[in-house]
């Protein structure tokens, strides 16, 4: 883990007073606009925050939404100007009103998380973050059939062998292959097979080789296929490439199958418990993993937390009778479409793109400042503007290789509260109303449940 240094003006103030000077240089900041969490950057501020030691797209589009000073956005009301306590206020009396409140998005770090999942358990709200469905592609692999995924440093210490299927992990994670490219130091020589998707450009990997094969039929019909030839169940006509392709994965010494869940459509599980099987197929006879890329926006941070503060992942209701966990019903979208939630609270405090979707329920957004003018306009909004981890506040999160935490170091001392300050800010407000809620709920819900864990709900 790299040391971390900021350079401030000398009288920059912290908490949340004046703004403070703008930042002039930040050593070994790490990036919390992916899932990968690259720690070896640096950031200068002059007129705006310009990346130092990458150029990474995905980063320098993060960053151009954000100034080399704190914002000095302010709350507001239905679209109307408040301060701070007003904007609280009128939040609390919302979820306060709701039968059954909806936490989404959940872009936020450690924290933040923790913090919403109190809040939860004061509201009986349902917790989801904004790429539940590509999230879930994983978790029901894992909930149906378990998972044996690797990390960036295996992948640079030993992978010979690295299968990318359905996807060019480049194309959404631009740092991926120089962070897990070969050690220097005696790391065996390299192949890399993209398998459906070829890799953008001439594609020149250090200490690798690179090369493409087309997908036999969809990406389904690939995995299945590979599957059955790893395990020697040869298909009537297999083809010939996928065919030496199964047999350089068995003999490899140590083979990584890379697959980003957002590639995937619809049942996307089921490509991943394919690869769980190629995977536990390689292992009776050599070294192999997979590799999964997800989790940005804080999506690993707030499955992990939530996780272990109540023993079950996203898409889970605080309920009368306990937690219910639905990974298909208790989706924001069908909640929002049935009119199975009536209140939503949204939380995007990493990079505005991420913005609430269309509804007329009550709205309480938690937010990047740059949200507010696509806000303005819609009536039922409460729009607190809240810091960035990484930005303007300290904090923590998962990489996308799972038991990895990094801590995030400000720029600047913010002017804006953060989001875990927030949610404690609500549930004090919330206070005995909120106990009074907890107590009369029935446990019915808005809608029905698939598993449920009784006696730890409202603790």
């Amino acid at each position: 883990m790299n040391a971390q240094t900021s350079v401030v003006a000398d009288d920059a103030p912290g908490g949340h007073g004046a703004p403070a000077a703008p930042a002039r240089r930040q050593q070994a900041w790490t990036c919390p606009f992916c899932a990968l969490l690259c720690d070896g950057f640096g950031l200068e501020a002059g007129a705006d925050l310009r990346l130092l030691g990458s150029d990474c797209p995905r980063a320098q589009a993060a960053l151009a939404h954000f100034g080399a000073a704190p914002s000095p956005a302010a709350p507001s009301v239905d679209g109307a100007p408040a301060t701070l306590d007003a904007a609280l206020d009128a939040a609390a009396r919302l979820l306060a009103a709701s039968r059954q409140p909806l936490i989404g998005g959940m872009a936020t770090d450690v924290a933040g998380a923790r913090a919403l999942y109190r809040l939860a358990n004061a509201s009986g709200a349902i917790l989801d973050h904004a790429h539940g469905d590509t999230l879930m592609h994983s978790l029901r692999a894992l909930q149906d059939r378990g998972l044996f995924y690797t990390t960036l440093a295996e992948i640079r210490n030993r992978a010979d062998l690295v299968v990318c299927l359905g996807t060019d992990p480049a194309a959404h994670y631009p740092e991926f292959f120089r962070r897990c490219a070969p050690a220097a130091d005696g790391a065996p020589q390299r192949e890399v097979v993209f398998v459906g998707v070829p890799p953008a450009g001439n594609l020149v990997l250090e200490g690798a080789s690179v090369e493409y094969q087309p997908l036999q039929g969809d990406v389904f019909d690939t995995a299945a296929l590979l599957a059955a030839l790893l395990a020697r169940r040869r298909p009537t006509a297999p083809d010939a490439a996928l065919a030496a392709l199964a047999e350089r994965m068995h003999a490899a010494s140590y083979c990584v199958i890379v697959w980003e869940a957002a590639s995937l459509p619809a049942h996307g599980a089921l490509v991943a418990e394919a690869v769980l099987r190629m995977v536990n197929t390689l292992n009776r006879t050599t070294r192999a993993a997979a590799f999964c890329l997800t989790g940005s926006d804080g999506a690993y941070t707030a499955n992990y937390a939530v996780s272990w503060l109540s023993g079950l992942p996203l898409r889970t209701g605080v309920l009368g009778r306990g937690l219910v966990h639905d990974p298909v019903r208790y989706a924001t979208a069908p909640l929002l479409a049935d009119g199975a939630v009536d209140a939503l609270l949204w939380v995007a405090s990493l990079a505005p793109p991420l913005a609430p979707p269309q509804t007329t329920l009550p709205l309480i957004v938690l937010g990047h400042p740059a949200l507010a003018a696509a806000l303005a306009a819609r009536p039922g909004v409460v729009f607190i503007p809240v810091s960035t981890p990484g930005i303007g506040a300290a904090g923590h999160m998962f990489r996308a290789d799972g038991g990895v935490v990094l801590p995030l170091e400000a720029v600047y001392a913010d002017t804006l509260p953060g989001v875990a300050e927030v949610a404690g800010s609500l549930l004090a407000r919330l206070g005995a109303a909120g106990k009074a809620k907890a107590d009369s709920r029935t446990g019915d819900g808005a809608i029905g449940d698939a598993t449920t864990v009784g006696g730890e709900g409202a603790r």
